[in-house]
């Protein structure tokens, strides 16, 4: 999501990562935390499937953009979630 900042347009950034159960939650750099149940978004079924060793090990894209888990070859775009949210 875009979020205007004064006179600056500026792209909503991942900041930091955690789970409950089989819930991912993603905050974001303009104070929100996305909450996404896995059990219900099909294509995060590998996410779902992962130990917990594999969900720990995350990385955030440069730029914020992202979350990729380098142990399960794979991440997740933060504008993918966002659009989800604004269907919810």
């Amino acid at each position: 999501m875009i979020t205007l900042v004064g006179d600056t347009l500026q792209q909503a950034q991942a900041t930091n990562v955690r789970f409950e159960d089989d819930v991912l939650f993603i905050t974001l750099s303009d104070g929100r935390e996305l909450s996404v149940p896995l059990d219900r978004i099909e294509w995060l079924q590998w996410l779902r499937e992962a130990t917990p060793a594999q969900r720990a090990n995350w990385e955030i894209e440069p730029g914020g953009f992202a979350v990729y888990w380098p142990d399960l070859d794979d991440g997740v775009e933060i504008e993918h979630l966002l659009s989800l949210h604004a269907l919810a």
